[in-house]
């Protein structure tokens, strides 16, 4: 059966088939939820309090820091409410609006990373021309060039994935409410959601990955030619904290946006999505705040205490 008539509520199935992970996971996602909220706060408090972070690469950052928190918020609350009681409902409205937010900052972060990666390329490869290329206003236009283009994929990928027929038993397998989890869940055809999603991850996943490499094969040739270790190290420092949010977040958002059609690959996304919705934006200020001695500098700083030692 087919649903053609007004809009009505989802059931967010989750992890339902597996309950005895249901308590488990609530505390796993709390915990990694709290964390998130105090990690990326953290980096935006410094990034803007410490004049010594006043930089383009603390500038993207604390752009992907408020990214994130926003990315989390769209979600977990809902996801926190299904997995601790029996209700694991949510309105048409709160899909469309959680739906619309999620691949606004999904496409916005693809391309603020390799925003990123073009800022490590010049400060490496372009180091004596870095204050030149990368001034204060480039970085502006380069963030508002990633929000619009986030917002400009949602307003064109989601009005029609919430016209499709939904099946009558309106339950979608998954913990949110995403593209891929609506299309399997319409009883129509779907043959120009499904062209229209692989598409868009040409575009929005495929393209700046590939730029991302691009980049990253420049600056180890570059880092390559440095005759002393040190120097190596060094430039490799500016770069590994990236290179791993990277690798996370295309690892996790590949997985869940171009994984093959079988029931064990869906429900091997469903865990990959979770780590993409939560993991990654837990992990992104750690990888930074461990890795970078300026950020725990600035931390020591805004305490009142010596940050050079």
């Amino acid at each position: 059966m087919v649903n053609h008539s007004s809009p009505g509520g989802f059931l967010l199935l989750g992890f339902s088939e597996h309950p005895h992970l249901e308590k488990i996971l609530f505390v796993v996602v709390l915990c990694s939820y709290l964390l998130t909220l105090l990690g990326n706060t953290l980096i935006l408090l410094l990034s803007t309090l410490d004049p010594r972070l006043h930089s383009p690469m603390y500038f993207f950052l604390s752009n992907l820091s408020f990214l994130d928190l926003c990315f989390t918020t769209t979600c977990v609350p809902q996801m926190l409410v299904n997995l601790w009681g029996p209700t694991k409902t949510i309105s048409f409205l709160g899909c469309s609006v959680q739906l619309f937010i999620f691949m606004l900052l999904g496409t916005t972060e693809c391309i603020l990373l390799t925003v990123m990666a073009f800022d490590r390329y010049v400060a490496v490869c372009q180091p004596l021309h870095y204050a030149t290329i990368i001034h204060p206003r480039l970085c502006r236009q380069l963030a508002a060039v990633a929000w619009a283009i986030g917002l400009a994929q949602s307003i064109v990928q989601i009005p029609p994935t919430l016209k499709l027929p939904f099946c009558a038993h309106r339950q979608i397998d998954d913990f949110l409410c995403e593209v891929p989890s609506l299309i399997r869940l319409s009883c129509g055809d779907t043959t120009f959601n499904e062209i229209q999603l692989a598409v868009a991850g040409v575009i929005f996943l495929l393209v700046p990955l590939s730029l991302i490499l691009v980049s990253y094969g420049a600056i180890a040739r570059a880092v390559l030619r440095i005759s002393s270790a040190k120097g190596r190290r060094k430039a490799f420092g500016t770069c590994s904290s990236h290179l791993i949010v990277v690798t996370l977040f295309y690892s996790s958002v590949i997985a869940v946006y171009l994984q093959p059609k079988n029931p064990y690959a869906q429900e091997r996304g469903k865990f990959f999505g979770l780590f993409y919705a939560v993991g990654t934006p837990t992990l992104n200020p750690l990888v930074y705040t461990l890795r970078n001695k300026e950020v725990k500098r600035a931390f020591w700083r805004l305490l009142g205490k010596d940050g050079e030692s």
